[in-house]
């Protein structure tokens, strides 16, 4: 890592910051740090439902996960996962990633691909041992099976797949009443892809292309929050309306689709000062990536701790390679496919 900051121009496709906007196909796209918070925050704004399945299924895992779950049983399932990870200790959790990064860096030669080698398996991993999943390695690859069919509208043969990894999870999860297991279960899949798109990112944004050095003014847990702000791995989230409801100036009513977008947000002027430059420990008005209000992340604080741990490693024995940066197609995620970095 340098001391020369990078410049993190948005991502494409990020709208810029407005008045919350109607388009018939899509419904409303809401862009601004406020309008997000207060739409985050407002019981009008409502997470779709999803339909549900026969029990061990994908579709029983996302309508029985707390994510998905309807004000009735949104409390109750969140509290399963607030409970879970209360005696993870960010600090342990951090180290225990840091290791694994380091392991598999002494065994990987002179290159590695931090998406397949680091990104995903190392935060996975450690998690799944933490939680009490039998075999976390295995518990790991399930996951990344089901988080690549998790959100609803995937291809029905990631389907048929998933729901063969939801019933190997199953198996691996600790005792305990289904719907503890299926949210312990659904704590690794919300891990899955933030946590890899966030590594990913700041393996791109941030590793010199020339030899790494170990002269950093700033705290790695500082550099992730900025990569968090200007490239999140989550750029958007969907909520539907059940009231009229006013947001920004504008009439929604009740049954609208509406699109929160994370990374125009970040960017908001009125929110963060000179926002489009990369500032770690910049005071703000704080990151909506994380969500907020009663549905926001119970585990920012440990996906972070995994991230900053496999990211430390990264950032005193790794340079990025030359090979241009692509992600995967997806409408809310942004998560690189592959990324090479030289190893010494």
């Amino acid at each position: 890592m340098t001391d020369t900051w990078p410049i993190i121009a948005p991502a494409p496709g990020t709208p810029t910051c407005a008045p919350p906007s109607f388009e018939p196909e899509r419904g409303w796209t809401v862009t601004r740090h406020a309008d997000v918070r207060a739409a985050l925050t407002d019981p009008a704004f409502q997470v779709p439902a999803v339909d549900t399945g026969p029990p061990g299924t994908l579709a029983w895992l996302r309508a029985t996960v707390s994510r998905f779950s309807a004000p009735p049983r949104h409390a109750e399932r969140r509290a399963v996962v607030v409970a879970a990870l209360a005696p993870l200790n960010p600090d342990d959790l951090r180290h225990d990633a840091a290791r694994l990064t380091v392991a598999a860096l002494d065994r990987a030669g002179d290159r590695v691909d931090v998406m397949r080698e680091l990104a995903r398996p190392v935060p996975l991993r450690v998690l799944a041992h933490r939680l009490g999943f039998a075999d976390p390695a295995a518990a790991g690859t399930a996951v990344a099976v089901v988080a690549a069919a998790y959100h609803p509208g995937v291809d029905p043969a990631l389907t048929a797949q998933a729901d063969r990894a939801v019933a190997a999870l199953l198996a691996l999860a600790p005792d305990g009443p289904p719907t503890v297991r299926a949210n312990l279960i659904g704590l690794l899949v919300q891990a899955c892809d933030a946590t890899a798109g966030l590594i990913g990112a700041a393996a791109h944004h941030l590793l010199p292309p020339a030899a790494p050095s170990a002269s950093v003014t700033a705290a790695t847990a500082d550099l992730l929050a900025e990569v968090l702000r200007l490239d999140p791995p989550v750029r958007a989230t969907r909520r539907v309306t059940v009231d009229g409801v006013r947001l920004g100036g504008q009439e929604l009513p009740a049954g609208s689709p509406v699109l929160l977008r994370f990374d125009a947000a970040n960017r908001d002027p009125h929110a963060f000062t000179d926002p489009g430059t990369f500032q770690p420990g910049r005071p703000g008005a704080g990151l909506v990536t994380f969500g907020a209000g009663e549905r926001g992340c119970p585990g920012d604080r440990h996906a972070l701790a995994l991230a900053t741990g496999v990211f430390g490693v990264l950032g005193e024995r790794c340079r990025r390679g030359p090979k241009p940066l692509h992600h995967e197609p997806h409408p809310t995620l942004r998560v690189p496919t592959t990324l090479e970095v030289s190893v010494r």
